[in-house]
């Protein structure tokens, strides 16, 4: 690279950002620190879910409840996953459409929540989602052939 007076300098380094294992189970010290995202599965309660500073660092109360509430969505997720019943008679299309529209709404905010939890890249977020999604379609099956064995016993 040359210069104004045609000199040849070297380009000056830039600074290094700490790598990302310095991270993992540090409460954030800067706006870099809180910037940096994690990008490895890692076990801990210091973790971030969905809004910035919660469940909180160090605190082992919020960081259960936050998986409590992955847990939940992602069960919600999988109970909305199935569309509402409706006769055709005696309701109109378009408000048939709406109310269907309305449930898959739902149900696509659910998944981006569960999904961008499970971005926090926390094995613990990660089993409470993939939990909650094992326990929500086992209770929907379980509901359908339920309602098929009372049919078939009927």
């Amino acid at each position: 690279m040359s210069n104004d007076n045609g000199n040849m300098s070297m380009p000056m380094p830039m600074p290094m950002p700490a790598p990302p294992s310095s991270y993992n189970n540090q409460s954030p010290t800067s706006m870099h620190d809180m910037a940096m995202m994690q990008m490895s599965f890692f076990w801990g309660k210091d973790v971030v879910v969905l809004f910035s500073g919660w469940p909180g660092y160090g605190r082992l109360g919020m960081y259960i409840l936050a998986l409590a509430v992955v847990f939940l969505l992602a069960v919600a997720a999988e109970i909305f996953s199935v569309a509402p019943s409706m006769k055709p008679r005696g309701i109109h299309p378009a408000a048939g459409a709406a109310i269907h529209a309305a449930v898959y709404t739902v149900r696509m905010a659910l998944a981006y929540f569960v999904m961008l939890s499970v971005m926090s890249f926390n094995v613990g977020v990660f089993l409470a989602a993939v939990a909650g999604h094992a326990a929500g379609h086992f209770a929907v099956k379980y509901r359908s052939l339920a309602a098929v064995s009372r049919e078939v016993d009927s």
